[in-house]
């Protein structure tokens, strides 16, 4: 059983983070290069306005995995805090209305997202074309989004438990029944064989919700072995004060989660500017840019699971130790990590596409962004322990300046006041990020200092 090899209310504190953020890392890397190879097809097997249209539906597509994942993080903590508390019956509770209020969310945001997405998208960029091949992804998309979210709510209740392996196997099989599926269903043949008709874009998008769907089956037959499984009875009947708890967490979260599809369209509006090619070199930087943020994420995720567990065992003393060397390893990681992504910016741009000036905006993006890599710990950390302590307001208020209101002023100032300078936006953005995140880190020292005495 998952949940009997890993004790995190027990075991060293860097053991635990080896045992958990490693599969956990190792999963998402596979889950990034998910999105790195849609872009790879779409730029090689489609076109650069293929390649354009599934980089600026990235602020719709991550509203999408905001809600997912907040109420993953609302589920996560509350049932982390139930088992810490040898409270299981209340776990299978928790998790049974999640899994129900994971699928009437699903249903909320595919009406809510047809309708509104095409003006959205037009926002960003009025190319009739590319507009056109972003809702044909976008659509298909949402209709999947159920078992996105199905996924994402009974991986939290695993996640609780210690046990990341298994959505990280999960994760790796996706990927490569995506590369298997992408080509496919894109030109609808089998090496040289006609076997359906071509898909172009849609199939990308179908490639994506197969493998998710697949997925689903693994992790319920891993739910089925866990200690609370037994407490878990999957009802449409509602328990206001569980659905309540949730939402108290996950609304937040996913508010806090939302802000960085704001943030991103924010800033694909100001690359904008500068035209198609910016937007496909930027966006397609930023796939690449994902992947190094993995171990962070990994260390997120333990650090919730972690600080969850101990917060409900009354074990504060662990659960300030687990942020500080949390802080610890990630400054260190993602300081190297930067300087990764610096030396290869040029050589992964090539991965993408042959033309020359989407390759240069791309370049150009990620050796600034290299730069304010290891600043990022201390919001993802600080964040995670917040959760973990059943704090999700206080992310919010985090990501929402973080994404949207300093982003907004820093840009505007740039592209109104100094000029349009494309490497100078992302330079003002990188000092920004470092200010930001040292004053987090002295706010999350003292806070959790008050909240744990």
């Amino acid at each position: 059983m998952a949940d009997s090899k890993i004790n995190l209310k027990d075991d060293g504190i860097y053991s635990l983070f080896i045992k958990i953020a490693i599969p956990s890392s190792i999963g998402t890397i596979f889950q990034n290069l998910y999105s790195i190879v849609d872009s790879i097809f779409a730029g090689q097997m489609i076109s650069e306005a293929a390649l354009a249209a599934i980089g600026q539906i990235f602020p719709i597509y991550f509203v999408i995995i905001a809600l997912g994942v907040g109420l993953s993080i609302g589920t996560t903590s509350l049932i982390a805090n139930s088992i810490g508390e040898n409270n299981l019956e209340n776990s299978g509770k928790v998790f049974s209305q999640s899994f129900i209020l994971s699928i009437i969310v699903s249903i909320i945001i595919t009406v809510i997202g047809i309708y509104f997405s095409p003006s959205i998208i037009s926002s960003i960029n009025n190319d009739q074309a590319t507009l056109e091949l972003s809702l044909k992804y976008i659509n298909i998309i949402f209709f999947g989004s159920i078992f996105i979210f199905i996924l994402m709510s009974i991986n939290s209740s695993l996640s609780a438990q210690g046990d990341t392996k298994s959505y990280r196997n999960v994760l790796i099989f996706s990927f490569f029944l995506n590369i298997l599926l992408n080509p496919i269903l894109i030109s609808g043949k089998i090496f040289s064989f006609q076997i359906m008709q071509p898909l172009g874009i849609e199939g990308i998008a179908y490639a994506t919700i197969i493998s998710q769907f697949v997925g689903i089956f693994y992790l319920f037959i891993k739910l089925s072995k866990t200690r609370i499984y037994k407490y878990v009875k999957v009802t449409f009947i509602p328990h206001f004060n569980i659905i309540g708890n949730i939402l108290s967490q996950g609304i937040p979260a996913s508010i806090g989660m939302m802000m960085i599809a704001v943030g991103s369209y924010i800033l694909i509006y100001f690359v904008g500017i500068f035209g198609v090619e910016a937007i496909a070199g930027y966006t397609s930087a930023g796939r690449y840019e994902q992947l190094f943020f993995l171990p962070l994420l990994g260390l997120s995720t333990a650090t919730v699971s972690i600080v969850g567990q101990n917060y409900g065992a009354r074990q504060y003393q662990r659960v300030f130790e687990t942020y500080k060397k949390g802080i610890k390893i990630g400054v260190i990681v993602l300081s190297l990590l930067g300087l990764i992504i610096f030396l290869t910016a040029d050589v992964a741009m090539n991965l993408f596409t042959d033309n020359a000036n989407v390759k240069q905006y791309g370049s150009d993006y990620l050796k600034i962004s290299a730069l304010m890599f290891p600043a990022f710990p201390f919001f993802f950390i600080g964040n995670a322990t917040f959760q973990g302590l059943k704090r999700a307001i206080i992310v919010m208020y985090m990501a929402i300046m973080r994404f949207v209101l300093m982003p907004l002023i820093v840009v505007s100032i740039i592209i109104y006041q100094i000029g349009e300078n494309y490497n100078l936006i992302f330079f003002s953005l990188a000092a920004m990020h470092w200010i930001i995140g040292l004053s987090y880190y002295y706010y999350c020292n003292k806070k959790y200092k008050t909240i744990l005495n």
